[in-house]
Formats: C-alpha cells, sequence, structure tokens
C-alpha cells in the first residue's frame, strides 16, 4: 500500500513507521512540522516537512501521492495546555483532522487510522475499570473534546460515504522505547511519568514529584494501564490489515488491562536503574482520574492483537535505555 503517516517524526509515530517499514513492502510518505517531532526519529520513507493547517500544500500533496491508507498522529496533546489554550487544540487537532478526511473523500483514499486516546472517557468511575469502547465518552477537557469531536466527523464521514472506512485506537499510558534502542521518546518538557521517572534516575532533574497520594487506590496514587511503544505499534500494523480485509470502521482500547500506581512505577524505576532518586509528594492535579485501565478484550478479539511486551521493568528499561542515548 501506499501509505500517508502524519505526525510520523513523534514518538509514537516514528515506531508506527519503523514497523512498517521493517515488516512490509509498503511505499512510505511521512509529513511532519517538526514542532515537537525530530527528523532523525524518521528512519524510512519520503519525508515532507509540511504542517497540515496549510490546506492548500496538503491537497497538492494528495493529489499527486495516491494514498491508499492514512494513519494521522499529528496532533497537539499536553492536556494542561488545551485547557489554557482550547483553540489550538480545535484548530490544530479537529480541524486539521477535518480537513484531511475531506481530502481521503475527495480522492478516494478509503483507509484512515486515527490516532485516539483514553482521555475522550474523561473521569470514569472506579467501579467501572476496565474501561469498554461502549463506555460512556465523557472528556473533561479541550484536549479530549478535540479527539472525541475528531471521532465523530470520522463516524459521520464513514456513514455518509460507504466505503471510507476508519479505525480509531483509543491509547492508555503509552511508554518505553524500541527494543533495538534506534528510537525512543524525546519530547523535549516531558510529563510522562515513565519518562520523568529515567530522566531523574539519571540526574537530569533534582527530583520529581508525586501527585497527589490520597486517592481511593491501594497505595494512594493514581492507576493506569502503562503499554510498551512497541505493542502499540503493533496495533496500527493489526488496523491497517483490518481495514484491507473487512472494509469496515471500528473503534479500540489500547492497553494491557491492569495497572500499576504512580509509587509502584517509581519503585519499578529505582530497581532498574540502581538509583534511590528523589520523589517529592504534591497536591493533586485537576482532572486527574484515580484509575484508568483497558478493557482489551475487543482489540485482542477482533484485530487479533497479541501485546509482547507486558512487562513494567522491561518498559522502565527501554525508556531508561533511550535516556542515556539523548
Amino acid at each position: 500500500m501506499n501509505i500517508l503517516i502524519t505526525g510520523g517524526a513523534g514518538y509514537i509515530g516514528s515506531h508506527v513507521l519503523k514497523q512498517l517499514a521493517e515488516q512490509s513492502g509498503h511505499s512510505l510518505t511521512i509529513i511532519d512540522n517538526l514542532v515537537t517531532g525530530f527528523r532523525d526519529s524518521v528512519l524510512y520513507g519520503d519525508f515532507i516537512e509540511a504542517d497540515l493547517s496549510n490546506f492548500d500544500e496538503m491537497e497538492g500533496i494528495f493529489k499527486t501521492r495516491k494514498f491508499d491508507a492514512i494513519i494521522h498522529f499529528a496532533a497537539s496533546l499536553i492536556v494542561p495546555e488545551s485547557v489554557t489554550n482550547p483553540l489550538k487544540y480545535y484548530l490544530n487537532n479537529t480541524s486539521n483532522t477535518a480537513n484531511l478526511i475531506r481530502l481521503c473523500v475527495k480522492y478516494g483514499v478509503n483507509r484512515f487510522v486515527f490516532s485516539s486516546t483514553a482521555a475522550v472517557y474523561g473521569e470514569p468511575d472506579i467501579s467501572k475499570m476496565p474501561i469498554t469502547e461502549k463506555d460512556e465518552t465523557l472528556p473533561i477537557n479541550p484536549y479530549g473534546r478535540s479527539k472525541l469531536m475528531s471521532e465523530t466527523i470520522l463516524k459521520d464521514a464513514s456513514d455518509a460515504h460507504k466505503d471510507f472506512n476508519y479505525i480509531a485506537l483509543r491509547y492508555f499510558n503509552v511508554a518505553g522505547a524500541s527494543i533495538d534502542g534506534k528510537i525512543g521518546q524525546s519530547t523535549l518538557n516531558a510529563t510522562h511519568l515513565i519518562k520523568v521517572a529515567a530522566q531523574t534516575a539519571l540526574g537530569k532533574r533534582d527530583k520529581m514529584y508525586i501527585f497527589g497520594d490520597d486517592y481511593e487506590t491501594p497505595d494512594g496514587t493514581c492507576i493506569r494501564d502503562y503499554i510498551h511503544i512497541e505493542d502499540l505499534a503493533n496495533a496500527h500494523l493489526k488496523a491497517l490489515d483490518y481495514l484491507y480485509k473487512e472494509k469496515k470502521s471500528n473503534i479500540f482500547n489500547c492497553g494491557y488491562g491492569h495497572g500499576f500506581s504512580v509509587k509502584e512505577v517509581i519503585d519499578t524505576m529505582r530497581k532498574v536503574s540502581g538509583v534511590d532518586f528523589t520523589a517529592e509528594m504534591s497536591p493533586k492535579r485537576e482532572g486527574d482520574p484515580a484509575v484508568l485501565i483497558a478493557g482489551n478484550k475487543k482489540i485482542k478479539k477482533e484485530l487479533g492483537w497479541e501485546p509482547k511486551y507486558d512487562d513494567l521493568s522491561l518498559i522502565c528499561k527501554t525508556a531508561l535505555d533511550w535516556e542515556k542515548k539523548i
């Protein structure tokens, strides 16, 4: 297939690109504006530095490239920023996605894999864990709403144009780096727990913070479902195969179906690194659910997805090894 990957210089996009290139004979085009992505992370394919908001340029690319499928990662994704600058998120996430869908319909690109998020679920009740794709979507911030709006546009477009099909993959907490150590998470000013813990273990940060220890969890800290980047990337390849064979739209959670607390993650990183780094208590952050765990029965059954790296120590080790390289 001739595949377009938007945001392919970013953390998740670059890992999906790598797996696609190494496991298939696809023709790959990567578009990224390099605002948050890194050119060095694009190991394969034909790279174009461009911004999705330049609708005329995007249409020119669609006219000449004749894509068979799109995997759409490009988006803004910092939750606190989405609260203070919501228009950036609705324009960069929702508007740009709507334009991509418009171009797909116009130029006959009938397969669309969308990078969505567990943030569409908002703050679900702990008693409802793990979350399934049938659970109510009640996002509590502009980031989550911008992604849910994009999912809605995809559904409406698919309903109106029967040959246009999509899969929305709702990510839980993605972490780690490629097993071979060639790429990883290079995000500047990262807020992801495992990356921050790795940076603190290596002395790149003096200390890190635990935001709240009085949640309704066994040790009082938030519990999250951490999925290794390699397993998440593989889910995208499975999604493409599904669209090619089944020719129908669907939504899938991406996670392991169990979680670890903040304290458990920090303790694991201490063991992996051999460093007893400092983690100070800090007040809760508004909008942090106590527990977020993905129900993954659907993706396993319908996509045939089987995770290979469901091991918190391995996730922490690959993140730490990557952090040593950059």
